[in-house]
């Protein structure tokens, strides 16, 4: 997936400020099925499983299709969590400090009233972008997956010590 061919697209965007493409199950999904396997069996989530449109598509990973925070948007019939009068909640909170992959979620919530969705999302293509050969990569990605360049995006640059502490404990 290269940041030239992706447009923005709601779907892709999530209730809680995740960007959708920078996901590894949605990585592995449209790439390669030879990652998925690898991802399926890093997780020890059956094959089938692993399969996600993005956080507003009718299909989604079991665990995005339990999303209490997509569950909450929804019902309050909402876009996204900043709009809520209870941002941000408990649960976001810890939502969001669980995994380095989530760290700047309260930035891009930010981000997004501020400008947009579909600005802000031409902006997270660039902050998943590989600098060397455009290739969008995941917070898991130290390395990008094409072209072997580190970090792999500036997000992976600016919480290198983060996300491999989170990988070393897992």
């Amino acid at each position: 997936m290269q940041r030239d061919t992706l447009k923005p697209d709601k779907k892709l965007a999530a209730v809680c400020g995740l960007f959708c493409p920078a996901c590894r199950i949605y990585i592995g999904q449209i790439e390669s099925s030879e990652r998925r396997r690898v991802i399926a069996e890093l997780l020890d989530v059956p094959l089938e499983e692993l399969y996600c449109e993005g956080c507003r598509a009718e299909v989604r990973y079991p665990y995005c299709e339990t999303c209490i925070m997509y569950a909450c948007a929804d019902q309050k019939g909402i876009d996204f969590c900043i709009e809520c009068q209870e941002y941000p909640c408990a649960d976001l909170k810890t939502f969001q400090a669980a995994k380095p992959h989530r760290l700047e979620l309260f930035q891009n919530l930010s981000r997004i009233r501020e400008v947009g969705y579909e600005k802000w999302f031409a902006e997270m293509v660039q902050r998943y972008s590989c600098p060397q050969c455009g290739t969008i990569n995941s917070a898991y990605h130290q390395a990008c997956r094409k072209c072997g360049a580190v970090p792999s995006c500036p997000f992976v640059a600016d919480h290198t010590e983060k996300i491999q502490t989170y990988l070393r404990t897992r």
